[in-house]
C-alpha cells in the first residue's frame, strides 16, 4: 500500500467492521436482557419457570442457561407480544451480523500485511 489515500480508506473500513460487530454483539446482549425484563415484568409466571428450577438453588448461570433454552426455541413467539418478539428477533440476527464483520475485518487485516 503505497498510497495514503487508499491505506486511510481501508483502516477506516476496518474500524467500521470493527465498531459494527461489537455494536451487534451489544445488541445481542442488551436484547437478553430486555426480553428478560419483559417476561419478568408482563410475565412472572412464566419468568418464574425460567428463573426457579425445580430443584437445587437457582443462580445467575442457571437461569442465564434456562433463558438460552427458551430464547432458541419458538417459546417468546407463542407469547404474541410485539416488544418481545422484536427484541427476540434482534437477539437472533445480531450474531448473524456481526460474525460476518469480524471476519471481514481479519481478512482485511491479513491482505493488507
Amino acid at each position: 500500500m503505497s498510497n495514503p489515500g487508499s491505506a486511510a480508506l481501508l483502516l477506516a473500513l476496518y474500524g467500521g467492521l470493527l465498531l459494527a460487530g461489537v455494536i451487534c454483539f451489544l445488541l445481542h446482549f442488551i436484547a437478553q436482557y430486555r426480553i428478560a425484563g419483559i417476561l419478568r415484568t408482563h410475565y412472572p409466571d412464566q419468568w418464574r419457570i425460567i428463573a426457579v428450577p425445580e430443584e437445587g438453588r437457582g443462580n445467575p448461570l442457571r437461569t442465564w442457561a434456562r433463558l438460552q433454552h427458551v430464547l432458541r426455541s419458538a417459546a417468546p413467539a407463542l407469547f404474541e407480544n410485539r416488544q418481545l418478539n422484536r427484541w427476540h428477533g434482534i437477539w437472533k440476527l445480531t450474531p448473524w451480523l456481526a460474525w460476518p464483520c469480524w471476519l471481514a475485518a481479519l481478512a482485511l487485516q491479513y491482505t493488507a500485511h
